[in-house]
């Protein structure tokens, strides 16, 4: 099949880990594991990832360091940790073929997403990024124009999370597949983009990554889109005396769950909505489990399936 895998945030970085070069390069190790056995398998795969962790560091760094040297705004620095954690997949995926003697290449494309300048998410940001700021700071910020909303701890900016239209680079990243090669794209949801004055323009937004991941799925015509996350699998009613795990379902039936509200919008519910869409977009199957039981959902024996 036609794979496109879906990296969680702890693909990269596991909790409790300060984040450190080395740390991170072991645990993609041990993450693409999973992803060269399904290559070895004859998938082929394109892989998607978030950029949570390594976006925030950058923008620390940014803030820190504004004294010295010009600070880049958030769609510049969403490109900068897409080359960071696509080199990063890239070497560790590169090493692992070639241990398993698979003649294979890696491509990191670095991505742009269209999204629409009108887009209700405009108005109302929701999607914390950056670091915590202590009170004055935050009054600061909203002088200079920024949201912010207040954690635990501090505060922090909040930025639009809009709706992706279209995935700018997927021709080549379709080409690159065709010719046989595995292509690392879309990192952290790609970057957001307006069409302005007959070109691009860049935007402070955030896209949800694993709603991006499935329209680069739909229009690469992906056989199967796989959301690897740090759960077992959807649940019911989570966190209640009687959540129940979802294995197998159909759309119909996830469609009623989403619903119903049984998915909040900060956790399950953007995978749900995503493994929805992909169907209705004529995919074959979507599945949702956790990196460590990758491969035993691939084969349908961990995590949620949805079929039509």
């Amino acid at each position: 099949m036609k794979l496109v895998v879906a990296l969680g945030g702890n693909a990269l970085v596991k909790p409790g880990q300060e984040g450190t070069s080395e740390q991170q390069f072991e645990t993609t190790r041990q993450s693409v594991e999973a992803i060269v056995r399904m290559i070895e398998h004859g998938h082929e795969v394109v892989l998607t990832h978030g950029n949570g962790p390594q976006v925030g560091s950058l923008l620390l760094q940014q803030e820190i360091s504004k004294e010295v040297t010009p600070p880049m705004p958030l769609d510049v620095c969403g490109a900068m940790s897409q080359g960071q954690v696509g080199y990063m997949i890239a070497q560790c995926m590169t090493a692992a073929l070639h241990d398993r003697q698979l003649d294979k290449q890696v491509a990191t494309v670095v991505t742009q997403v269209l999204v629409d300048e009108d887009d209700p998410a405009f108005e109302h940001p929701t999607k914390p990024v950056g670091p915590v700021y202590r009170h004055d700071d935050a009054l600061r910020r909203i002088k200079e124009g920024y949201r912010m909303t207040q954690q635990k701890g501090g505060w922090r900016i909040v930025v639009p999370s809009p709706d992706p239209r279209s995935i700018l680079e997927s021709p080549v990243i379709k080409q690159l597949i065709e010719a046989g090669h595995i292509v690392v794209a879309v990192g952290g949801g790609g970057i957001p983009v307006v069409e302005s004055g007959g070109g691009l323009r860049g935007v402070e937004a955030v896209i949800d990554k694993d709603l991006a991941a499935e329209e680069l799925a739909s229009e690469i015509e992906a056989d199967g889109l796989l959301i690897l996350t740090d759960v077992e699998a959807v649940y019911v009613n989570y966190g209640e005396d009687d959540q129940r795990m979802l294995g197998e379902v159909t759309l119909d039936e996830i469609e009623q769950l989403y619903h119903d509200g049984q998915f909040p919008p900060g956790s399950m519910g953007p995978k749900v909505l995503a493994a929805i869409r992909f169907l209705q977009n004529g995919g074959k199957t979507a599945i949702i489990a956790s990196i460590d039981n990758a491969w035993e959902a691939l084969q349908g024996n961990a995590g949620t399936r949805i079929v039509r």
